[in-house]
C-alpha cells in the first residue's frame, strides 16, 4: 500500500499529476486546488497518497499536499452516495479546515457549492461528519475547536482557480491563466484583483 511520495514533478494534467520516483512515474489523481499548488515542472514535491482499489478501474492513487487533506478525502469517501470524484470536489471548494467548520455548523450550503454535490448529499456529509475528529482537524461543534489552530489560509492562487472552475473554466487553463494574472500583479495581490486579471487573460 503506498501512503506517501516524494519525487520530481514529471508531469500535470487536467485532472492528475505524474510525479517521478528514482525513475519510476507514478500517476496520481489530485483536485483543482491541490494541482494549483503544486511547484514547477521538474521541483520536487511530496504527496500524500490514498490507494483506493474498484472493480471498474482497478488500482488507483490520490494525492494531496498535507495529512488532513488525505484524511478529509478518507472519511468523505466513508460516506454512503460521496465517491473520490465528488470528495475531490468538496475539497476543491473547501479546506479540511473550511469542511469541519461547515460540518459543526451544519452549513449544507457551504458543501453544495461542489460540483456534483446537491443539497441532499451536501447534509448527508455536514451530519456524518459533525463531532469527529481526523488528525488535527476536528469535526466536533464550533465552541470545542479552534478553527484557526493549525490551519493554514487557503492561498490566494488557489482560490481563484477554484473561483474559475466555478466559472465552468478547464483546470489547466484556469491555472494557467492565474499563474500569469500573479505574474503581471505579484504575489501579494487581493483575490478579487486576481480573479478580475486571470478573466481578463482568458479573454472573458
Amino acid at each position: 500500500m503506498i501512503g506517501r511520495l516524494r519525487g520530481l514533478i514529471a508531469d500535470v494534467g487536467e485532472h492528475e499529476v505524474l510525479i517521478d520516483c528514482m525513475g519510476v512515474g507514478y500517476l496520481a489523481t489530485c483536485g483543482a486546488r491541490t494541482l494549483s499548488r503544486l511547484p514547477a515542472l521538474g521541483d520536487e514535491a511530496t504527496l500524500f497518497i490514498e490507494h483506493q482499489w474498484s472493480a471498474e478501474q482497478g488500482p488507483r492513487l490520490y494525492g494531496f499536499l498535507g495529512r488532513d487533506e488525505r484524511r478529509a478525502f478518507t472519511a468523505l469517501i466513508a460516506i454512503q452516495g460521496v465517491g473520490p470524484k465528488a470528495a475531490l470536489s468538496v475539497l476543491d471548494v473547501l479546506s479540511p479546515g473550511e469542511l469541519a467548520s461547515a460540518a459543526a455548523r451544519e452549513d449544507k450550503a457551504a458543501v453544495a457549492r461542489a460540483n456534483g454535490v446537491g443539497p441532499k448529499l451536501a447534509l448527508r456529509i455536514v451530519t456524518e461528519l459533525k463531532g469527529k475528529a481526523l488528525g488535527e482537524v476536528s469535526f466536533a461543534p464550533a465552541a470545542s475547536v479552534p478553527e484557526a489552530a493549525g490551519i493554514a489560509a487557503p492561498s490566494v492562487s488557489g482560490e481563484a482557480v477554484s473561483a474559475l472552475l466555478g466559472l465552468g473554466v478547464a483546470e489547466v487553463n484556469a491555472r494557467r491563466a492565474v499563474d500569469q494574472a500573479l505574474a503581471r500583479l505579484g504575489d501579494n495581490a487581493e483575490l478579487p484583483a486576481v480573479i478580475r486579471a486571470s478573466l481578463q487573460e482568458l479573454g472573458r
